[in-house]
C-alpha cells in the first residue's frame, strides 16, 4: 500500500504540480486503489476530478468516465491533453465514424481516459469495444442524475450498473457536489455498490456569508452590494434576455460587465469567459449555463436575481464564490413576486401529457424519422425553428422534450459548439496517387498535412479560417474543397455546429405505442414542488441561520450557527448566546401557546433573565414574523 501512496503523490506532483491533496481527496483515492466502490461527496470546487484522474494514472489501463455534460467532458479532455495525458471523449456531438475510431483508440491505443455520455453505454458498438479495453476504474460524474429524487434525474444513468457484468472486479467511483441523504442511499443502491461507502466533505462553507435581502428595487440594491464588496462576481438570472438587460444596466452604471448564456456561439462564450477569468471584466451576468468546469478561485460575490428551482442548484451556483478560502458573499435579492414566479415556472415545466405526446410525434416528422427508425441517431436540433413550424411556444417545446428525456426516449444536449473535425480516410499511398492525378489539389492537401498532424490516425479539430489564411485562400474556398475531398471519399469532414444535439435513445414509436406514465408524471411534479418549497423556506426564513438551513437539507443536522449570514448578524445584535436565546424563546412559546399577553406580564413570567434581554428577543421575534402585536398584547404567529 505504501508504494501506491507514494505513486499517487508522485502523479499529483508530476501532472498537477501539487505536493499534497485537498481534504478527503487522498482518502477517496486510497479507497479506490483498495478496490472499494465509493461515493465521493465534495462540494463545488472540492476537486472531484483529481479523485479519479490520479488513481487511474497510478495504475495500468484506462479509466472510463461517465458524464452527462458534453462541454464539461471536452474541457476535461482538453486539460488532460495539455498535461500530456492521452484522453478522448465520445458523445452525441460526434459522427458514427468518429465514435468508431475513438473506441478503437480506447481499446487498442495507450489512452488513459475515455469520457462517455451515459446514453452510449447501451449501444452494440460500445459494448463490443468495451470487451477489448483494460478498464481500471469506472468514474460516474454528476452521480445524483441516477436518482429520481435528485434534481437532474436522467434515465440513461440507470444503465450504468449493467457495466458490472463485464467489469466485475473494477471499482465504481461515483462523484457529486450535492446530494440529500435520500439521494446518497439511492446512488449506492442503483449502482449496486458491493458495500456502502460514502466519503463526504462537510457542505459547510465558513468563508461564505449567505444573505437574503427583500427589496423592491433589485437593481439599485445590486449596485450597492457590488460597490460594497468589490472584486470579481457572478449575477445569476433565469432568462437569456434578462442577462443582456442586467449587464447593460451595470455597464451604464460604471461596472465592467458582460453577459453569458447557452444561446451564444462557442467563440463568443469563450471570449466572455476568458475576459472574466482574467479580470478584464468584473461581473458576468449569466443563466445557469455558466460555471460548470470553470475554476476561478477569487469570486467575491454571487448574486441571484431569480430563485433557482432547487436548493441543490442554489448551493452549486452560490458555491462558486470564495473558492480561495477568503470571505465571499452569496446574496439572494428577493422581490415580493419572486415566489409566485417560481411556482408558475415549475407549473409550466409540466405540460399536459397530450401536449408531450404531440411534440414527440411532430419531432419524428421534423427530423424525418420513420416509425421503428432512428435509434441512437443524433441530430442538430433548432428548438426555435421547430416551435415556429408547428406553431408552439419554444418554452413548452423545451419542457416537453425535457420530460421525454426523463422518460428515456431521447437526450437533448446543452448548446455546445463542436469545432470542425477532419480525418483522412484513405492510406498515404492512395492520397499520394490522388495528388498526382489531381495537381490542382496537391498544394491544398500538402498545406493541410503541414497544418495538422495525426489526420490519418483519428479525427483532428481544424479551423477553416486559419487554414484559409495559411493557404492564402478564402474561407468559403477551403470549405468547398474539403467538401469535394469528402465527396471523393478521401476524407471525413464534420463541419462546426453550435446547435444542441438531440439523440433518440429508442426507435421512433407511433402515437398508440408511445407511453407516458401518469404515475411518473405526478411523482416528478410532486418532487419538483417539494424542491420549490425548500427554496421558498430558505428564502423566506428570518429566524434560522441560512447555513444551518442548507446544511440540514443536505443531512447535516447538528451544525452550529455560521455567525455571518444576515439572520445571524441580526441575532448577534441581541448580545445573547444561542443557549440563552433558545431558552427565552422556549419560555415565550409555552406562555403564548394558547393566549395573548401584555409585555409587562410576559417579562414577569419569563424566569432567569433580565428584562432587557427578554425584550430584545421579543423585538427580534416580532421583526422576523414569529410574534405579532396589536400594540397592547403579543401572540404567536401560527
Amino acid at each position: 500500500m505504501q508504494m501506491a501512496v507514494d505513486k499517487i503523490h508522485q502523479v499529483l506532483l508530476q501532472y498537477w504540480g501539487y505536493s499534497s491533496f485537498r481534504e478527503k481527496q487522498e482518502e477517496i483515492i486510497r479507497a479506490v486503489l483498495d478496490g472499494k466502490d465509493t461515493l465521493a461527496l465534495l462540494p463545488t470546487g472540492g476537486g472531484k476530478s483529481i479523485c479519479f484522474q490520479v488513481p487511474a494514472l497510478a495504475q495500468e489501463g484506462i479509466c472510463l468516465v461517465i458524464s452527462p455534460l458534453i462541454a464539461l467532458m471536452q474541457d476535461q479532455v482538453d486539460n488532460l491533453q495539455k498535461n500530456g495525458i492521452k484522453a478522448l471523449a465520445i458523445s452525441s456531438a460526434l459522427s458514427k465514424r468518429e465514435i468508431d475510431i475513438a473506441l478503437d483508440n480506447a481499446a487498442y491505443g495507450d489512452f488513459k481516459f475515455l469520457y462517455v455520455s451515459p446514453e452510449r453505454l447501451e449501444t452494440e458498438l460500445f459494448q463490443e469495444r468495451l470487451k477489448k479495453m483494460k478498464v481500471n476504474l469506472v468514474a460516474i460524474d454528476e452521480a445524483h442524475c441516477i436518482s429520481q429524487w435528485g434534481y437532474d434525474f436522467r434515465p440513461s444513468y440507470l444503465n450504468i450498473a449493467k457495466l458490472r457484468e463485464g467489469l466485475s472486479d473494477v471499482p465504481f467511483l461515483a462523484l457529486t457536489a450535492t446530494a440529500t441523504p435520500k439521494v446518497v442511499d439511492d446512488i449506492q443502491e442503483k449502482l449496486e455498490f458491493k458495500t456502502k461507502n460514502v466519503i463526504q466533505k462537510s457542505f459547510e462553507r465558513k468563508n461564505l456569508a449567505y444573505v437574503v435581502l427583500h427589496e423592491e428595487d433589485q437593481y439599485k440594491r445590486m449596485l450597492k452590494v457590488i460597490s460594497g464588496v468589490k472584486g470579481s462576481g457572478i449575477v445569476y438570472v433565469n432568462r437569456r434576455k434578462k442577462c443582456k438587460e442586467v449587464a447593460h444596466f451595470l455597464s451604464k452604471n460604471g461596472i465592467a460587465a458582460d453577459y453569458y448564456h447557452a444561446g451564444l456561439n462557442h467563440t463568443q462564450r469563450k471570449e466572455k469567459q476568458e475576459a472574466w477569468i482574467n479580470n478584464r471584466i468584473q461581473v458576468i451576468v449569466a443563466t445557469n449555463a455558466f460555471g460548470m468546469g470553470i475554476d476561478k478561485p477569487d469570486v467575491r460575490f454571487v448574486i441571484h436575481l431569480d430563485l433557482p428551482e432547487s436548493l441543490e442548484a442554489y448551493f452549486q451556483e452560490a458555491g462558486r464564490g470564495g473558492r480561495d478560502g477568503k470571505k465571499s458573499y452569496a446574496v439572494l435579492l428577493m422581490t415580493p413576486a419572486m415566489g409566485l414566479d417560481l411556482k408558475k415556472q415549475v407549473e409550466q415545466s409540466f405540460p399536459e401529457i397530450k401536449t408531450i405526446k404531440e411534440v414527440y410525434q411532430c419531432l419524428g416528422n421534423f427530423l424525418q424519422i420513420p416509425i421503428n427508425g432512428g435509434e441512437n441517431q443524433s441530430f442538430d436540433f433548432n428548438i426555435a425553428e421547430f416551435a415556429e413550424r408547428y406553431n408552439m411556444h419554444p418554452l413548452t417545446v423545451y419542457h416537453c422534450l425535457h420530460f421525454l428525456e426523463k422518460e428515456g426516449y431521447l437526450v437533448l444536449s446543452e448548446n455546445f459548439s463542436t469545432p470542425s473535425r477532419l480525418h483522412i480516410s484513405k492510406s498515404k499511398e492512395d492520397l499520394y496517387k490522388f495528388q498526382v492525378a489531381n495537381s490542382n489539389y496537391d498544394g491544398f492537401i500538402k498545406g493541410l498535412l503541414r497544418s495538422y498532424g495525426g489526420l490519418f490516425e483519428s479525427y483532428v479539430k481544424i479551423n477553416e479560417q486559419i487554414l484559409a489564411k495559411n493557404l492564402k485562400l478564402k474561407t468559403e474556398q477551403v470549405i468547398h474543397r474539403l467538401k469535394h475531398l469528402e465527396k471523393m471519399e478521401l476524407i471525413d469532414y464534420e463541419m462546426q455546429s453550435s446547435l444542441p444535439k438531440l439523440t433518440l435513445t429508442k426507435a421512433r414509436l407511433d402515437q398508440e405505442a408511445l407511453r407516458i406514465s401518469a404515475s411518473n408524471y405526478h411523482e416528478r411534479k410532486k418532487i419538483a414542488l417539494e424542491k420549490l418549497n425548500a427554496v421558498l423556506h430558505y428564502a423566506e426564513s428570518s429566524n434560522r441561520c441560512r447555513s444551518q438551513i442548507l446544511l440540514a437539507y443536505f443531512g447535516e443536522k447538528e451544525s452550529y450557527r455560521c455567525g455571518v449570514c444576515d439572520v445571524c448578524l441580526e441575532r448577534n445584535k441581541l448580545e445573547l448566546n444561542d443557549l440563552e436565546f433558545e431558552e427565552i424563546k422556549e419560555q415565550l412559546d409555552q406562555l403564548l401557546e394558547s393566549q395573548s399577553l401584555p409585555l409587562k406580564l410576559i417579562v414577569q413570567k419569563v424566569k432567569g433573565f433580565k428584562e432587557k434581554q427578554i425584550i430584545k428577543v421579543i423585538d427580534f421575534l416580532v421583526d422576523t414574523g414569529k410574534l405579532k402585536t396589536d400594540g397592547l398584547e403579543f401572540q404567536l404567529v401560527s
